[in-house]
């Protein structure tokens, strides 16, 4: 007779929000850095019309919009389940369709293994620049969706 899976830890409380906050950080200093300089450098710059000024504003505009959607990536849990919010798109997942959290070395992200066969990419735990917190982030994921989901102890 198999012996019964054990319990899931504590976990964190919930609601709990999963982002990679250094890498967030870093893209917003870093977008803000670039506008503050393209537009030094147009309103230094003698000799071009306000259109040419305008053009320099709008470039540094563009690499910021750029990096806060690169920024953007967060997991939200709650009660009522899991909210993955990626790059472009954000999925409300409930519990119960989350059978697997994944964060194997070489990963990017974490990667939710859902019901219906398919696989969803969580990028608001990313071991890039905080590897630690990451898998201490999808540790904690895995935990709670043990707890309210699917996992090994519901089953």
């Amino acid at each position: 007779m198999p012996a019964p899976a054990p319990e899931p830890g504590p976990g964190p409380e919930l609601p709990v929000t999963f982002r990679p906050a250094r890498t967030r950080i870093v893209l917003l200093s870093v977008g803000v850095a670039i506008l503050a300089t393209l537009t030094a450098v147009a309103m230094m710059l003698e000799g071009i019309g306000a259109g040419e000024r305008a053009s320099f504003v709008l470039t540094g505009l563009l690499f910021l919009g750029v990096l806060v959607l690169l920024s953007r990536p967060k997991v939200v849990a709650e009660e009522s389940g899991v909210t993955v919010v990626n790059l472009t798109t954000v999925r409300h997942l409930e519990w119960a369709e989350i059978v697997k959290v994944n964060l194997r070395p070489g990963d990017p992200w974490v990667l939710l293994d859902l019901a219906d066969g398919t696989t969803l990419p969580a990028m608001g735990i990313q071991p890039g620049v905080a590897k630690q917190q990451a898998i201490r982030d999808a540790r904690a994921l895995r935990t709670l969706a043990e707890r309210y989901g699917t996992g090994p102890s519901s089953r």
